[in-house]
């Protein structure tokens, strides 16, 4: 067995510094081109043990580190996006991840919406609090933080104290306990947060050693690999190159890939088989986005490495999913089958009501569909891609049915102009957002104002409750019809009601409610009007200065019972005096 090196990821919101920290790390231990230093691979920045060491100097010592990891492999796409796509069957290749936080700003949705994914995938993490040296009077003589902080003048600590307590509890209120690194007695329960800054590199020694220790101390078992056995890995991205065609950037994180190798990769609609023509890594310091003679061109990398590879039918691989290589052709049905059912368990119909899902690649998906699943949004179809005329005709179909799902939502994706206006003209409401937290939010406002929307017309033909009093300075004739001015209490009046006393006898109906010789169609409480009242005498079943309610079937109180959410307060107040007037000659009436 041997030892690779952890896979760490960096997440966070935007701006916080999750590339300036991978920048400095890369400028700092980067400083020339001679062997042993850091080389930087595709989708990846790969720090070896000696150049952890020189980092960490007398931190060493007092971490009492014993070294059995060749590195730490920090992958170079951050963001909580291309963290989705770092999936496997199960969970993640992610072994730690490193959060990202302003300590100025605090924790951000994006914050926690990383946090969301990171519990969802069961990835432990620890957080590099950055931006330290923006604090108004930061003293940084050392790149050891906990050295600076006792240096610190009183008002800038206790302005630092401050926002790292805020931290602390609204960390708290997601349900993890957390602390300085230096302060943490028991890493396995507590959140380790070491302070940094990505521009001085304050604290960047002591983010590697936490990295180092804690790797060394809980994921050994998990670093253990064959490396003679065959490939794992996972797309990050599926991209044409000039001069190359299709190429994907791999994360190989279990057994050795080689070149000529035949591999079975993820695609759309199956698994798609191939075989490697090259393996290509990036030179040391060279960018990713240079040209190909950017590239060494290699025969094997061993996880857990970053690299690109040239093969035939890339443009069917999707990013996120899973690589396997073949080393024996009898096993290759096998490869085919596993790649297939991880595909299929991402891309499945999951009910017969709900919204559409869109994500651009499939790690996005997994990561939108399990915090939808949190959130209780239920899918009718996740899939991959931009928005399509199949998506909106689904919709449509939904809004047909009367559903509360009639809605597209998409994360990293994009919709035709055309589509987009299909849309809006069959009012399919549709969300894009590259923040699955956003696309949440506005999606539970939306579907909150559909869901009473549909629920007032479920209840739209029935008898609204309301109580009136009779004024009896304005009564302008007794009976034929009954005229008189009358004022809203509670509830909401309505023409074509019938109206019962204080007895719970039926009195008369509204005829016409009238304000200044306008007919209104609804009285609310507060309000005063004409009624024009049929079938009701004035002096006999009811006179001035009395209350009247207005009457309505048992099924119709039931039915308005049920939804009295949809109620005002004082509209719920009518139903209750209302029962307790029928009950007089019913006990369960209504119930």
């Amino acid at each position: 067995m041997t030892i690779r090196q952890p896979i760490i990821t960096v997440l966070g919101h935007v701006d916080h510094g999750k590339t300036s920290v991978l920048d400095y790390l890369r400028g700092t231990t980067l400083a020339d081109r001679e062997a042993g230093k850091i080389t930087q691979h595709i989708g990846a920045t790969e720090v070896p043990l000696d150049k952890i060491k020189e980092s960490c100097g007398e931190l060493l010592d007092l971490f009492k580190l014993e070294f059995n990891i060749p590195g730490l492999l920090f992958i170079d796409t951050p963001g909580h996006e291309a963290f989705s796509n770092l999936r496997k069957r199960g969970g993640s290749i992610a072994d730690i991840a490193v959060l990202v936080i302003d300590i100025n700003q605090g924790i951000q949705p994006q914050t926690r919406e990383s946090i969301e994914i990171l519990k969802s995938f069961k990835v432990p993490f620890i957080i590099a609090a950055n931006k330290v040296d923006l604090i108004t009077g930061w003293n940084s003589k050392d790149k050891i933080f906990i050295k600076n902080l006792k240096n610190q003048a009183e008002n800038v600590t206790k302005y630092f104290n401050n926002n790292f307590y805020k931290i602390l509890g609204n960390l708290s209120e997601m349900g993890f306990e957390s602390n300085l690194y230096h302060q943490v007695e028991d890493h396995q329960k507590t959140v380790s947060i070491v302070p940094v800054s990505a521009k001085t590199g304050e604290g960047i020694p002591e983010l590697l050693a936490v990295l180092t220790g804690l790797s060394q101390r809980f994921l050994t078992g998990k670093l253990e690999i064959e490396t003679d056995a065959p490939a794992k890995g996972t797309i990050l991205e599926i991209k044409e190159e000039k001069g190359m065609g299709t190429t994907a950037d791999i994360i190989i994180y279990e057994g050795t890939l080689k070149q000529d190798d035949t591999i079975v990769i993820g695609g759309l609609d199956s698994a798609v088989t191939t075989k490697v023509k090259a393996l290509l890594k990036t030179k040391p310091l060279a960018e990713i986005r240079d040209k190909k003679s950017s590239f060494d061109k290699v025969k094997e990398v061993v996880a857990a490495s970053g690299v690109k590879i040239i093969a035939n039918d890339l443009n069917q691989a999707i990013a996120g999913a899973p690589l396997i290589s073949v080393q024996d052709k009898s096993k290759l049905e096998e490869a085919q089958n596993k790649v297939k059912e991880e595909i299929e368990e991402v891309l499945v119909e999951t009910g017969d009501e709900g919204v559409v899902l869109k994500a651009d690649t499939l790690g996005s998906l997994e990561a939108a569909s399990k915090l939808f699943q949190k959130h209780g949004i239920p899918m009718k179809r996740a899939d991959i891609g931009n928005i399509t005329k199949r998506d909106i005709v689904e919709a449509e179909g939904s809004l047909e049915n009367g559903s509360e799902y009639p809605f597209v939502l998409g994360f990293n994706v994009t919709i035709e102009q055309e589509l987009e206006t299909r849309a809006k003209k069959k009012k399919i409401p549709i969300i894009i957002n590259q923040v699955i937290y956003k696309i949440v939010e506005d999606f539970e406002k939306l579907h909150t104002e559909r869901r009473q929307r549909l629920e007032l017309e479920e209840i739209s033909d029935l008898q609204w409750p309301a109580k009136i009093r009779i004024m009896p300075q304005y009564i302008f004739r007794q009976s034929g019809p009954a005229i008189f001015g009358a004022e809203v209490l509670d509830g909401k009046l309505t023409p074509n009601v019938e109206v019962i006393n204080k007895d719970g006898k039926v009195v008369g109906r509204v005829k016409t409610i009238e304000d200044k010789g306008k007919k209104l169609t609804e009285l609310i409480k507060g309000k005063e009007a004409a009624l024009s009242v049929e079938k009701l005498t004035l002096g006999r079943g009811a006179d001035g200065g009395d209350f009247l309610i207005t009457n309505m079937s048992e099924s119709a109180f039931r039915k308005l019972k049920n939804k009295k959410h949809l109620l005002s307060k004082s509209e719920v107040e009518v139903l209750k005096e209302l029962a307790e007037i029928k009950r007089k000659e019913n006990d369960l009436w209504g119930i």
